[in-house]
């Protein structure tokens, strides 16, 4: 089997890293990304869901 990508390595790595952190509980893990997103100082931009239409 081909070697992934040593990028994707690195992204994976620092993913698990962060989860382990939070003993991989997603609703802490979000928390935190929401924190750190928060702490940015960049402007976040969130949009409305797109609706179905119903056919």
């Amino acid at each position: 089997m081909k070697t992934p990508d040593p990028i994707l390595e690195e992204i994976w790595k620092a993913r698990d890293e962060h989860a382990r952190r939070f003993d991989y509980d997603l609703k802490e893990i979000c928390a935190d990304l929401r924190r750190i997103e928060r702490e940015s100082g960049r402007q976040v931009v969130t949009r409305e869901p797109k609706r179905l239409s119903s056919t």
